[in-house]
């Protein structure tokens, strides 16, 4: 789990997103309702009070809906993208479910919010990632971002036009 004084609002939407991606994909629940449970039942209490012994942080919920909608709505560009950068017998689907949700989350910000420069974003889901797991799986997350950035950064034209068989 993230370290709780670091979590930022940003920072904040960034793990509520990478959670509620988790639950997206393993439920097959639609996107809205589960951003609206999170809305009713989670964002204000991110973080259990005796975790913590104070008040969650403050999440930055248009961040958070923006990652959720997206990365869902552009999940199959997403998922070509970054399983383009995984080593020969890899594959999304092996990564499991919450490194699929960092991943997503984090290629959707790469490809959708270029005001945020492609470093933080990097190092944003790197220093989650750090939270969630204690082996290399934040330097994992690093490479198959940094791998596949120069490729999000593209228009989404240009991502769905990969995604083509024969790039045609």
């Amino acid at each position: 789990m993230p370290d709780r004084d670091a979590l930022d609002p940003r920072r904040a939407a960034r793990y509520a997103a990478i959670q509620a991606l988790y639950e997206i994909d393993i439920t097959g629940k639609d996107a809205v309702d589960v951003i609206a449970e999170f809305e009713r039942h989670r964002l204000d209490d991110l973080f259990v009070r005796e975790e913590t012994g104070r008040q969650s942080r403050a999440v930055d919920r248009e961040l958070f809906h923006d990652l959720v909608l997206g990365a869902v709505s552009r999940q199959v560009e997403l998922d070509d993208a970054l399983a383009a950068q995984l080593s020969a017998g890899w594959t999304l689907g092996r990564c499991g479910y919450t490194l699929r949700a960092m991943l997503r989350a984090g290629g959707f910000e790469l490809a959708a919010r270029p005001q945020t420069s492609i470093g933080t974003i990097i190092d944003e889901y790197v220093e989650l990632a750090r939270g969630f797991f204690e082996g290399n799986e934040p330097g994992f997350i690093h490479a198959v971002l940094d791998h596949a950035a120069p490729l999000l950064r593209r228009p989404p034209a240009a991502l769905a036009q990969l995604a083509e068989p024969n790039g045609a």
